[in-house]
């Protein structure tokens, strides 16, 4: 008797959970396109000395001011994307948080719906400045992205499409690429035994070999910090021109916040930031063998994990060359590389570790199964996150 009516009961609810889908499938299926309300005007205006509020622009009055403003609807629905021509130190600010400045005279594209999630609106609105710090700046060129774009061509996009990056100064990327090359030239011939027991396929194949003094104490010399150092800049480089802008982080944006046009800054702080993860992973990698009781792999997992790394860091260089010859023609193709590319890099240095530590110890071992997902596993899968997978 209980049965039938559990079973009754479960019928219902059923029932129940078909009607609400029924009701609510027609709803959505009527869902109309949202009107453009994102929209850049040619109403500027400036603030008078004195005066309380801010008064209309006039070209022949307002000459020398280096400050124009525009208060703007910006609807968090739909992208806010502008384009402009700006000189090199043209500043742009939202409710007078800095949100751009222009490293280089260049044309730039920028979707002011990105940075309005942290800024509360007044009255509705948000108030936008242009500002240079020797002349007045030429707004005449502000341009609203989204009004010139073909309606037809919309109607033919695919439902997923690449999320799109702004224009960035490929000049910054060629010097930091010849940086890199001066880099390894100097190591290799200031370190060639160093340079050989990391950039070797035989050493690199042989994981069971007696190791170099290098490998045996992995950053624990001037050498080898130069090494990693090369590696974090090649790999910051990389992220900087075609991955993900971890600056777009909440937290880290109010930590460390970067520009979103000086590509420079972009790059050294990328560069510290994967510099500062292969430190703090030996640190890491210490704590929670200690909690498992697993110190005696620990040697062995860091120092596959950078022979591993610095390894195939080595082909980066390569794509980078891709990106910088073929990106503006196939763009999608090369952003397809260069996930390619990352996440071979990281899951091939996993399963390095993974062969490595299985050597001294079987990974069926249950226990030790555990420390290296804690260990390798979920930081590999949080890296192809927000490295990878954010496009």
């Amino acid at each position: 008797m209980r049965s039938r009516f559990q079973k009754h009961k479960a019928v219902r609810y059923i029932g129940l959970l078909w009607c609400i889908l029924g009701f609510a499938w027609p709803l959505r299926a009527q869902v109309l396109p949202l009107e453009q309300k994102n929209t850049i005007t040619a109403d500027w205006l400036v603030h008078e000395p004195g005066s309380s509020q801010l008064v209309p622009y006039a070209a022949g009055v307002h000459a020398g001011y280096h400050a124009l403003h525009q208060w703007l609807y910006v609807s968090p629905a739909q992208p806010f994307v502008i384009g402009f021509r700006a000189p090199k130190d043209l500043c742009l600010f939202l409710n007078n948080q800095l949100i751009f400045k222009a490293d280089s005279t260049s044309r730039y594209t920028l979707n002011l719906t990105d940075y309005t999630s942290r800024l509360k609106p007044v009255n509705g609105k948000y108030l936008l400045t242009v500002w240079h710090p020797e002349h007045q700046p030429a707004v005449g060129s502000f341009r609203n992205q989204v009004r010139q774009q073909d309606s037809t061509a919309r109607l033919h996009q695919p439902p997923l499409n690449i999320r799109m990056r702004e224009y960035v100064n490929q000049n910054a990327f060629i010097i930091f690429m010849l940086l890199i090359g001066l880099i390894y030239g100097w190591l290799k011939t200031s370190y060639p035994a160093d340079f050989k027991s990391i950039f070797s396929t035989d050493t690199f194949g042989r994981s069971g070999a007696k190791e170099s003094a290098f490998l045996s104490k992995p950053v624990a010399s001037w050498s080898s910090v130069l090494f990693v150092l090369a590696f974090s800049l090649t790999m910051a480089l990389l992220i900087a021109a075609i991955h993900t802008n971890v600056q777009h982080v909440r937290l880290v944006n109010r930590l460390f916040p970067v520009s979103e046009a000086d590509i420079t800054t972009k790059i050294l702080f990328y560069t510290f930031l994967v510099f500062l993860f292969v430190l703090i992973k030996y640190l890491f990698l210490k704590v929670i063998s200690f909690i498992f009781g697993l110190e005696q792999v620990v040697q062995v997992q860091y120092r596959e994990f950078i022979r591993a790394i610095l390894f195939l860091g080595m082909f980066l260089p390569l794509v980078m060359m891709l990106y910088l010859a073929l990106n503006e023609a196939m763009p999608e193709a090369i952003l397809l590389v260069s996930n390619t590319a990352v996440s071979l890099l990281l899951i091939v240095t996993t399963l390095r570790v993974f062969t490595s530590v299985n050597k001294k110890l079987p990974v069926l071992n249950l226990h030790l199964f555990s420390y290296l997902c804690a260990t390798e596993v979920i930081p590999l899968a949080i890296m192809l996150k927000l490295i990878v997978f954010n496009f």
